[in-house]
C-alpha cells in the first residue's frame, strides 16, 4: 500500500513518539542513530511498523437514486 505524504507524516510522528517514550526499536540501530524520527523513518522504509491506515472511501450511489 502506498501512503500519502500526510499518512507518512502521521505514522512517523506517532512511531517517533512511541520510541521517545521508551518503546523498543523494531530494527537494529547503530550507536550514532539516536534521533527517534530517524529511527521511525527507517522502520517505515523497511515496512516493520505495526500501524494500519484506515481510509474512508466515498459511498457509491446508483444513477437516479436520491436521498
Amino acid at each position: 500500500m502506498k501512503f500519502t505524504k500526510y499518512e507518512k507524516a502521521r505514522i512517523i510522528g506517532a512511531r517517533a513518539l512511541q520510541l521517545s517514550m521508551g518503546a523498543p526499536p523494531l530494527i537494529r540501530i547503530s550507536e550514532d542513530m539516536q534521533d527517534p524520527i530517524v529511527i521511525a523513518i527507517r522502520e517505515l522504509e523497511k515496512g516493520v511498523i505495526p500501524i494500519t491506515v484506515r481510509r474512508r472511501m466515498p459511498e457509491k450511489k446508483l444513477l437516479g437514486e436520491e436521498e
